[in-house]
């Protein structure tokens, strides 16, 4: 879409994110934390002036703000091949997710989207068959992946380090919707509440996604079968917010998913253990530099970020010397780092280093829509058990 060149900036645009929105000030930190992309173009909001207005508040060219997402693209595929994006950046509530991005990869624009990636699999369908005939790049910002100590679990355990594996516990707890925050005009609550917004999932469509991606990414076990129990624990709610998951993986490992947003007082506490035949590893996101590792036939480890012994995925997701805490954003930015190291080696005309173009790709965020269905019918169905 743009001059093949290493030698500038990569121009992104931003569709959502704007004035009251969370989730779209993470991204724009992230992406601007490496200094290899700047924020050119937008449409940050569903309401014309509500965009406008959040574009002002960024600086964006009055020409390159927006009002609409369709007068974003429409713009971007007039412009010459020289000022043109490099990648958009899909920071909606859910249901805009298949519009947005199919419009865009038809259009040949490289894709970052948001997570979960679409609302049903028939759309997860037809956006993996719209990447791989375009040939584009698809990032789906599973942050949690870019997690210095994740890749170095990751690491250890495609390496043998913990042996055979047999169980895998996971759990994402919050506790910010132990009341009907929804009811109280909360924007974030309200589009994770509606599930012509949010999907069929609410708890395990919005944190049940990612602690499904962390033990996909982490183990590379594939799900065959799970058996799941949603709940609604706060009264008038319309969308689960607890939910409890029983896994099968193939090959024989077992499993347990836990992700629930009325536990009270919890604020982001997801958590992985996975144990083998030679030991276990266990990691906190509240505590994210830090992976503990339990041989079977030795003593306790602590691993440290930044520690020269990591491995090579690990010591190169990490920006400042052990002992300085990177966190959240630094997360996100590892994740846009691997969309970056692709675009850049496409634009160069070479093979991207799979280490340095490390990112969940679309094919990722389809296996989490499926899992949200799986996930809903099996606990609707009085059988239970539903095969994946």
């Amino acid at each position: 879409m743009a001059e093949p060149s290493a030698q500038r900036k990569l121009r992104y645009a931003m569709v959502g994110g704007g004035r009251g929105a969370f989730i779209g000030a993470v991204h724009r930190s992230a992406i601007a934390l490496d200094g290899q992309v700047e924020l050119v173009a937008a449409a940050l909001s569903a309401d014309a002036e509500r965009a406008r207005a959040s574009g002002r508040d960024l600086f964006l060219a009055g020409d390159r703000n927006h009002g609409d997402w369709r007068a974003l693209l429409d713009d971007e595929r007039k412009r010459p091949a020289d000022e043109r994006i490099d990648f958009v950046s899909i920071v909606t509530p859910n249901h805009l997710h298949f519009p947005v991005a199919q419009a865009f990869v038809e259009a040949g624009f490289h894709v970052v989207c948001d997570k979960p990636l679409v609302h049903t699999g028939a759309e997860a369908d037809a956006l993996v068959q719209a990447v791989a005939r375009q040939g584009t790049v698809f990032g789906v910002t599973y942050n949690y992946t870019g997690y210095p100590m994740v890749r170095q679990a990751r690491a250890m355990v495609r390496a043998g380090e913990i042996g055979e594996l047999r169980k895998v516990v996971v759990e994402y707890n919050q506790g910010w919707l132990a009341t009907r925050l929804e009811a109280s005009g909360n924007k974030q609550a309200a589009w994770r509440s509606d599930p012509a917004q949010s999907g069929a999932g609410g708890a395990i469509g919005d944190i049940g996604s990612h602690a499904e991606n962390l033990v996909a990414t982490v183990t590379g076990l594939e799900i065959e079968s799970l058996c799941a129990d949603l709940s609604s624990l706060v009264p008038g709610r319309a969308l689960d917010d607890d939910g409890s998951l029983l896994l099968r993986f193939r090959g024989g490992a077992r499993g347990v998913l836990i992700a629930s947003q009325v536990n009270a007082g919890l604020e982001n506490d997801l958590r992985l253990r996975v144990s083998g035949t030679l030991g276990t590893l266990e990691w906190r996101q509240e505590e994210p530099n830090r992976l503990t590792h339990l041989p079977h036939d030795g003593p306790k480890r602590i691993l440290t970020r930044g520690s020269p012994w990591l491995h090579d995925a690990a010591r190169r997701a990490t920006r400042l010397p052990s002992g300085h805490p990177e966190a959240f954003i630094e997360a996100f930015a590892n994740v846009y780092g691997g969309v970056v190291a692709d675009i850049r080696a496409r634009l160069e005309g070479v093979a991207a280093d799979p280490v340095a173009a490390d990112y969940p790709r679309v094919e990722d965020g389809a296996r989490g829509v499926r899992f949200i269905e799986r996930t809903v019918a099996s606990a609707a169905s009085a059988s239970k058990w539903t095969a994946f």
